[in-house]
């Protein structure tokens, strides 16, 4: 598995200073390059030293999906489809590595975490690469639904990962994790999701995303907040108020008896 996703990245690398070089051709080769060549091959090392000295601690290796994500993903959540389209191979290929190790018993929390949120934000990638160009993921026809992915023996929608597996782990910052390829959804992070960190990128995506007034209007008496607080309140409810829950996050803490209202959901691509 590790193996694998070192390949990938190595792609990736390759793409990249191809890129670079403005070329029809990889010149990556041509003597000239050797500097570079040498460059990637350090980094290439690095990378699998990293995977082997992590491969005790995390359950999967992520880097593939983390070379993509780093390279197609901007700071603020804004995504390059065309790139994703370009490399949609890595793509594909770090789905494939997925389904060849599913969570198991012995995997933890965090390991489980991470796997799911990687997976979905992976295949919604898939999803609208398989249509692009396209305006809305609401243009294609049931696109939660669509039961395009194989993962061992079993295969997978969107809505099955975060209905019956996300949510089901009673943790609602998965809301923040998961993107549904549109503006006002909880911008998409650009690396990808490790146990040995989930928490603290969850922690740092619900503060982002609660305190982003372009999604969540707050003061202390007013609140207008995205309709995910509406559509899923009661994961957001289950150790007390909603306002509780965005308390534990936002910068301007809300009255308890402060009015409610949600902002119109903007499903506008997020390129």
């Amino acid at each position: 598995m590790y193996r694998n996703s070192i390949v990938l990245f190595i792609s990736v690398g390759i793409i990249a200073f191809a890129s670079l070089n403005n070329t029809a051709n990889i010149t990556i080769f041509h003597k000239s390059k050797e500097s570079t060549l040498t460059q990637v091959a350090e980094l290439v090392k690095a990378k699998e030293m990293h995977a082997l000295s992590h491969q005790s601690k995390e359950a999967f290796n992520h880097e593939a999906f983390n070379a993509l994500l780093v390279a197609h993903v901007s700071e603020t959540g804004i995504v390059n489809y065309k790139g994703f389209v370009e490399n949609k191979k890595l793509l594909e290929d770090y789905i494939a590595l997925l389904g060849e190790s599913l969570p198991t018993e012995t995997w933890t929390i965090e390991d489980k975490l991470a796997y799911w949120m990687n997976a979905y934000n992976a295949m919604t990638i898939d999803l609208i690469v398989k249509n692009y160009p396209i305006k809305s993921i609401k243009d294609l026809d049931k696109p939660w639904s669509q039961r395009l992915w194989k993962l061992g023996e079993t295969w997978y929608d969107l809505n099955e990962i975060e209905h019956q597996i996300l949510r089901k782990m009673n943790e609602p910052r998965i809301h923040f994790g998961i993107n549904c390829a549109s503006f006002s959804c909880p911008p998409l992070l650009n690396e990808a999701f490790v146990a040995s960190k989930v928490d603290a990128q969850l922690n740092t995506l619900a503060i982002r995303f609660i305190n982003d007034s372009q999604r969540n209007t707050i003061s202390k008496t007013t609140v207008e907040i995205s309709e995910i607080f509406s559509w899923f309140a009661k994961d957001f409810k289950k150790n007390g108020t909603l306002f509780e829950f965005l308390n534990n996050y936002s910068k301007v803490q809300i009255d308890p008896k402060a009015k409610k209202k949600f902002k119109k959901y903007d499903w506008t691509l997020n390129e």
